[in-house]
């Protein structure tokens, strides 16, 4: 991606002090035109390169600067790789692919002496994002959702919902948002007259439409993504609320990792807590990791739920 070009260049640049722009478009498999628009972005966000004509002419910083991208140490290495291996060529994209080989074009072009580091990181760091049943989730539109994004163009999209209702939209596609490896779409719904959040996987066709559009200056993807997590979440508390109290050994207190709990108290030797177990099913199920290590206060159904389960036990061994 882009990204990993324009490093691959500011590393060139400063490991040779001077490189012509023809040699770097071959060094990275792009066009000259590409690279001077690549150095025009560098430029832009402060970055003082130059070129100078003639023989021994080529692109380089100004006289004494230096971006110091030569001093990179290994976790930088792991930083600038792990940044990248997250998307995989196959997931239903070719967008993985191009990142992958921006990657090996990156490896290529970084100067000898981080050699041993790179080799480290391609032997100690494996990603694997298929699923351990079922199928890899298919992000085949992906392409075109970045380059709306990106040239700001409106969709029409065929968008479907959990339970298979399917709907036609007209978004402006404001942003992407990456969320333990679920794609969003933050976009404008001419629709219904709003910003929404769209599962990209979800979007099942897409139309280009050559209108484009301007993000509004007060937008900001950040606040209307943290904003909208807390809506979702006081939602979900508000639709599936299941308090649950339960006295374990402080020694035991670990199993209490993960849960959502809405408050907690302790003594000398106990720690009581009220968990949100959110539906009286899911506590059934998740209950039962607690019976061997502490005691059910309440609900009194949950109590009289395990005691059933307790003597059911018995009554196999006594078999």
């Amino acid at each position: 991606m882009r990204v990993h070009r324009l490093i691959s260049i500011l590393l060139m640049v400063e490991s040779r002090g001077k490189i012509k722009a023809k040699v770097l478009a071959e060094k990275l498999e792009t066009s000259v035109r590409t690279i001077y628009r690549d150095i025009d972005i560098l430029c832009e966000a402060g970055i003082p390169l130059t070129s100078s004509t003639g023989p021994n002419g080529g692109v380089h910083f100004i006289e004494g600067y230096s971006i110091g991208l030569s001093d990179l140490k290994g976790e930088d290495m792991i930083n600038l790789y792990l940044s990248g291996i997250g998307i995989q060529p196959d997931n239903g994209s070719d967008m993985g692919m191009k990142l992958n080989n921006a990657l090996i074009k990156l490896e290529k072009n970084l100067p000898s002496k981080y050699g041993d580091d790179i080799k480290k990181i391609k032997q100690s760091f494996h990603f694997d994002d298929s699923p351990w049943w079922g199928e890899s989730t298919s992000l085949g539109y992906m392409d075109s959702l970045i380059n709306a994004v990106w040239k700001s163009m409106k969709l029409r999209i065929t968008y479907e919902k959990a339970k298979g209702v399917t709907s036609e939209r007209t978004i402006r596609p404001y942003g992407i948002v990456v969320k333990r490896m679920e794609w969003y779409m933050v976009a404008y719904d001419e629709e219904k007259n709003d910003i929404r959040t769209f599962k990209c996987e979800r979007i099942i066709k897409i139309d280009e439409i050559k209108d484009v559009f301007t993000i509004p200056e007060n937008f900001s993807i950040d606040d209307y993504w943290n904003k909208s997590k807390m809506v979702f979440k006081n939602i979900c508390r508000q639709n599936e609320y299941y308090p649950l109290d339960v006295k374990i050994h402080k020694s035991r207190a670990d199993i209490l990792n993960g849960l959502e709990i809405l408050e907690i108290k302790q003594d000398k030797h106990y720690v009581i807590a009220t968990i949100n177990m959110h539906k009286y099913e899911f506590a059934c199920e998740e209950v039962r990791d607690v019976l061997g290590y502490g005691e059910i206060l309440r609900p009194s159904e949950m109590r009289e739920f395990v005691k059933n389960e307790l003597n059911n036990l018995i009554l196999k061994y006594e078999e």
